[in-house]
This record gives structure tokens, sequence and C-alpha cells, in this order.
């Protein structure tokens, strides 16, 4: 969610209606049989806006052993238009297709799909509060949609305030007992809290201008990052910050400043809810009761803008996504904990987001 991400939502924003007016058409292939192994990682892959060109790759770190387009070449159809997250639940992985207005279920062992929610208006993340209610949050639309998984259907709205289709946008979620966090990161600079019981917003937080992620660490602290807007920006320009949020009392603990025109962005938190992680140019890592953000990046930058960032839930090992020229297939660098390289390879075009099997 960096300043090339807030590029292009602009560009949504003027060409929003036209994107809901429009229909994708899907390319139809071949379909190939996967059997894959039982731990993966999935990586998807943007690509450009209303190209159609998104994709998904899985990756085995056991063999080294990637694949590209596997949903295409699975389904004999292409995935879409800009991929934006995917998350796993009981087998199923949820694949989040922002502009194409679709979240696609697949089989993750044959990455087969067995089901689709549409008609939604402009999709980024899904969160699973139950096995028959997820919440599906949306960039230029003031509601959260409600959905039914095992009908793939919309079951109702939950309506932001002070959000227009202008500023506004709901991101990421993180749950902590029956109450669930949002970040609006567009032209905003609240978190939401919202009841899951009752489907209602019942708190709201205000941090500083665009909180771009969300994590929950080990000590039942809520963390976000915010990238301060960018020069000239009608919502305003200021400097970044980390900030440490109790999720108990949903107030501000702490935060940390970063530097005017830093760009800090893809927050991550470790397995053990023990380290935070982030992108700023380079890659940071700190633990979570530090007084103080470090001073030296665990990875240094490789002269790139990084775009995506994840934590290996069982060894701990570190993978960057490079968009390198946002035209071309993206890279994948995979290093140890301690900030040593290990592997590297191609994915498709703007890979953004990962999701761990």
């Amino acid at each position: 969610m960096n300043s090339t991400r807030q590029i292009i939502s602009m560009v949504v924003a003027i060409m929003l209606t036209v994107a809901f007016t429009s229909c994708m058409k899907w390319e139809y292939g071949t379909m190939e049989e996967f059997r894959v192994s039982e731990s993966g990682l999935f990586i998807c892959n943007e690509g450009n806006f209303q190209y159609g060109n998104a994709s998904l790759t899985y990756y085995d770190p056991e063999t080294g052993d990637v694949q590209n387009e596997v949903f295409y070449r699975a389904n004999a159809m292409k995935l879409g238009d800009v991929a934006q997250s995917m998350v796993i639940r009981d087998g199923v992985g949820w694949i989040v297709v922002n502009n194409s207005h679709v979240v696609f279920a697949i089989d993750i062992s044959t990455f087969r799909e067995v089901g689709r929610i549409t008609n939604l208006s402009s999709p980024r993340y899904i969160h699973f509060v139950s096995d028959t209610k997820a919440y599906v949050t949306q960039i230029w639309d003031n509601r959260i949609f409600i959905v039914n998984p095992k009908t793939f259907e919309i079951t109702g709205h939950i309506v932001c305030p002070n959000m227009t289709m202008e500023a506004g946008s709901t991101e990421q979620m993180v749950q902590y007992g029956d109450y669930l966090f949002v970040n609006c990161w567009s032209y905003q600079n609240r978190i939401l809290k919202i009841d899951t019981r009752s489907d209602s917003i019942v708190a709201e937080l205000t941090v500083g201008i665009q909180p771009t992620s969300l994590a929950l660490d080990c000590n039942g602290k809520l963390w976000t990052v915010t990238d301060g807007g960018f020069a000239g920006s009608p919502y305003g320009y200021e400097a970044p910050a980390l900030y440490r949020i109790d999720a108990e009392s949903f107030t501000v603990e702490k935060h940390f400043s970063f530097k005017l025109g830093n760009d800090p962005s893809e927050l991550q938190i470790s397995s053990d809810g023990r380290t935070l992680y982030w992108i700023n140019d380079d890659i940071w890592a700190m633990d979570v009761t530090a007084e103080r953000v470090p001073v030296r990046p665990v990875i240094e930058s490789r002269g790139t803008k990084y775009y995506g960032l994840t934590v290996s839930p069982t060894n701990g090992d570190i993978y960057v996504a490079d968009a390198i020229d946002y035209q071309q297939q993206g890279a994948v660098y995979r290093y140890t904990a301690e900030g040593e390289l290990v592997d590297e390879f191609y994915v498709g075009i703007i890979p953004g987001a990962f999701c761990w099997k």
C-alpha cells in the first residue's frame, strides 16, 4: 500500500464508472490436472489495472518448485482484473479480485474453482467470522459486504460513517474476541471496531493519515502503520507513523514516527506474534516490546521498490515481492530471518499479496 498504490487508486477513482458498467471478458484455455505439496505459498499477482492479466502462483519452499498461472491452467479461465488478496479456510482458498468484482473459491490442492461470490463493488479483503459468515471490505464504497461462504451469497452490508465514493476505503481486518478491527486507508485516518454479533460499528479510533495495514501481536496489541498521504493530497500530508493500540480498551498506547517522505507499508507479524515486519524502502523487523524503531534494516533494498511481504509461519523465512517496473514479470526473494538470500524466482505481473497453505 505504497505511493504507487496511491496513484493506482486515484486512477481507479477516475475510471470507476467505466469499471462498474463493464464485464470481465474471460479468456478460456485447456484445463490441467494439479496435485501439489501439503504446504506451500500462494502469490497473488495483481496484474495491470483493466488489462485482466492477474494471476496466481504457487511455490513449494521444500523443493523450490514454482508454478505460475495455476488458476488459469487449472480452470481454463483467466483470474481477472487485479488480484488483491487471498485467505485459506478449511482447505478452500478465497481469492479477492478487485476490479472484476468477484471472490473466487478454489480447492488449494487442485486449484479448481469450487464457487464464487459475485456482484461485489470493489472487494479488497475477506475475513471469516464463522463457517456461514464472512466480511468483504471495499474501496470506493462505504459498505462492508456480509456474505455467506456456504451459499456464496451476499446477505447484508455494514454501512461505514463519514465515507464517500471519492474518499474512503475499508481494508484489512483483524479479530479480537467478538470484535473486528478494520483500517480505513484511502483519504481516511480511522480504525473501525465492529461487533461481529450484531454486524455493527461500535467505535472508531483516529490515527495518522492513511493507515495501510493491521496486525495483532501476542500481547493483545493491535498495530497499524500509516503512509502519511502524499504531497499535494487534498486530505493532507504528514510524516507516517507506526501505532500500537490496546485491543481491549481500543486506545493508542504508543506511536513511532518516521521521516516525512518515508513510505512504510505491508505490516506483518511473526507466527508467535512477537516480531513486527514492514517495508520502508528496506525490510525492517522490530520486537513488539521495543521502545524505539530499529536503526538498521534486516534486509536492504535492491535499488527497487519492494511491493509485498510475508514471513513463513514454520521457519521465519522472509519473502519479499518486487514489482520491478510494473509491466514485466515480478520477482520474489526469499531470505532467512537473519537476512541471508535463500532463493529468488519470477512470478506474475505485480506480485502484491501472499497466502500460506
